[in-house]
């Protein structure tokens, strides 16, 4: 899939974020957890990109399925920018 330049930093930036599951992202964009890991890897450098899969490897807040079902929203509030 193509993505306008905007719509690739969007991307990067939900998800280098913490609390934003996989499935957001997908939501949003039609790409699976395979496809943003090849998004990513083509647009960070080396040492970004493997900073990035050793920061979200395993992490239970980045898959639906891993999280509490105490937490019921995929990001803080206070995050976003407004635009």
């Amino acid at each position: 899939m193509q993505f306008r330049e905007d719509e690739t930093s969007r991307i990067i930036e939900m998800a280098w974020e913490d609390r934003t599951p996989f499935e957001a992202i997908h939501t949003l964009f039609k790409l699976d957890e395979q496809a943003v890991i090849q998004l990513m890897r083509r647009n960070l450098k080396p040492r970004s990109f493997n900073s990035w899969r050793t920061r979200v490897s395993g992490r239970k807040t980045k898959h639906l399925h891993m999280r509490s079902k105490d937490i019921v929203r995929g990001y803080c509030k206070t995050q976003y920018k407004h635009r």
